[in-house]
């Protein structure tokens, strides 16, 4: 009969002894070992059938975005690399995953009380699951993000090399943490200056009222819309527009009271169809456009299509919530410190959606600064936050005893990191020759105009 893991509970040294017992069933030199299963599927044709139910007139889009370089194909490509590390040894560690973890999907935004935040900011792929995982594809990420800025594979593996170390050391650090300080703390060290201090400065910068000015545009008299962008922000027909806005009144239920009393101050005057990102092409994303005291006041926010995790066909027995928002929702809330205050959930036409605020100080960071002691500052960051996050959601000494106080873990997830980043542009050739082509034929979707695009929720 298997024994049950540890809580926090249990004494320390038996969840310590768990920790150290898990390098029997995955060794930290084993995790850093990649060959692709002899089982393995045709990459397109898994990426392929994991598109089902979204809008086919937008996958031409996402394919093309793929394509530009195995980095982006990277980013499109979540449900492969759930696959491969689903047919691997797991240490059986659990933590709540982002499950997208990779190098951009970091980024700034702002608190409630007003003050910037940097942290994990994608959650799409969010659920409880081997803490390895988020690990593994954040390190490769990092490889594949310094080739696209140009920087050498030496390089890269010194910047994994010291993720590893600082998520270790901040382990280390959150381990003997009274829970309520954990829950509290907030990573400052590394933001004055460096990669992340130019991404907090660009964040400062994207203030509501700048928003306004680039995404909208006065309505001969009637106040103002949307901008028409094609096919990056487009309008929807009144029907789609009405099932948005009535979706809001379910939306309010899942916030705080404080924040349904700000809400319940602002008029939504319209609705419009976003595209954002690479993996999340082709899902259902609407912008809503809302006024307070007057135009000079204006409230953003999206609603965005939330699907099941690509990690759910292989984590049975994990207990999320039935409803895909609520799952995005409740993952960030347990992973962040500080999450958006408009962070909620509802449902448009049955399907599933999270809601958040759509532009207020949030900003990313510029790929191209990922290169030399860029990289490297940002690794220090990024491995601390990870850190956090995973010790906030799983157990801190099981993951302290299977870390260890060696480099074993670093090396191994350098080698990882590398071999995968190898394995990923292989598949990038594959995936051009064979998706690309398709995605070059006439589409036979009409072009979207101001009340036309998009397609029913």
């Amino acid at each position: 009969m298997k024994r049950p893991s540890p809580t926090r509970f249990h004494p320390i040294s038996e969840r310590l002894a768990f920790g150290r017992n898990r390098r029997k069933v995955l060794s930290r030199v084993d995790l850093g070992e990649w060959k692709a299963a002899p089982s393995r599927p045709d990459p397109a044709a898994l990426l392929l059938a994991s598109e089902r139910g979204r809008l086919l007139h937008l996958l031409r889009i996402k394919h093309e975005r793929m394509a530009a370089s195995p980095f982006g194909f990277f980013r499109g490509a979540a449900p492969l690399m759930a696959w491969d590390l689903a047919h691997r040894p797991r240490t059986g560690i659990q933590v709540q995953l982002c499950g997208d973890a990779h190098a951009r999907n970091l980024g700034a935004f702002a608190a409630e009380d007003g003050h910037l935040v940097f942290d994990i900011n994608d959650f799409d792929e969010t659920t409880p699951g081997p803490f390895e995982w988020d690990l593994c594809r954040l390190a490769a990420s990092f490889v594949l993000a310094a080739r696209e800025a140009g920087d050498t594979d030496r390089s890269a593996k010194e910047a994994v090399r010291i993720l590893a170390r600082a998520y270790r050391e901040g382990l280390r650090r959150f381990f003997p943490m009274p829970v309520l300080d954990l829950m509290r703390y907030e990573i400052r060290r590394h933001l004055e200056e460096g990669p992340i201090h130019e991404v907090l400065a660009k964040a400062e910068r994207v203030t509501r009222e700048s928003s306004l000015k680039k995404l909208t545009v006065p309505d001969r008299g009637k106040g103002r819309r949307f901008v028409h962008q094609p096919p990056l922000l487009t309008g929807v027909p009144p029907l789609q527009a009405r099932q948005v806005l009535a979706a809001l009144g379910r939306y309010r239920s899942s916030v705080s009271p404080a924040r349904r009393l700000v809400l319940d101050a602002y008029r939504p005057v319209d609705v419009a169809f976003k595209i954002v990102g690479t993996g999340s092409v082709g899902t259902r994303d609407y912008a809503v456009l809302l006024f307070g005291a007057s135009e000079e006041d204006p409230l953003f926010l999206q609603v965005k299509e939330a699907l099941a995790s690509c990690y759910a066909p292989y984590l049975r027995g994990v207990k999320v919530p039935p409803h895909h928002g609520e799952r995005v929702a409740e993952g960030q809330h347990r992973m962040q410190t500080l999450s958006d205050p408009f962070l909620g959930w509802t449902t448009v036409a049955g399907r599933p959606y999270v809601v958040r605020q759509l532009a207020d100080h949030k900003a990313s960071l510029d790929p191209r600064l990922l290169r030399g002691s860029s990289l490297v500052e940002y690794a220090l960051v990024v491995g601390e936050i990870f850190a956090k996050a995973h010790a906030r959601t799983g157990d801190p000494a099981a993951l302290l005893g299977y870390l260890g106080r060696s480099e074993r873990l670093d090396d191994g997830l350098a080698g990882f990191a590398t071999a995968y980043a190898n394995q990923t542009a292989k598949d990038h050739a594959s995936f051009v020759a064979e998706v690309r082509p398709r995605s070059r034929r006439p589409a036979s979707a009409a072009k979207p105009g101001r009340k036309k695009a998009g397609s029913p929720p």
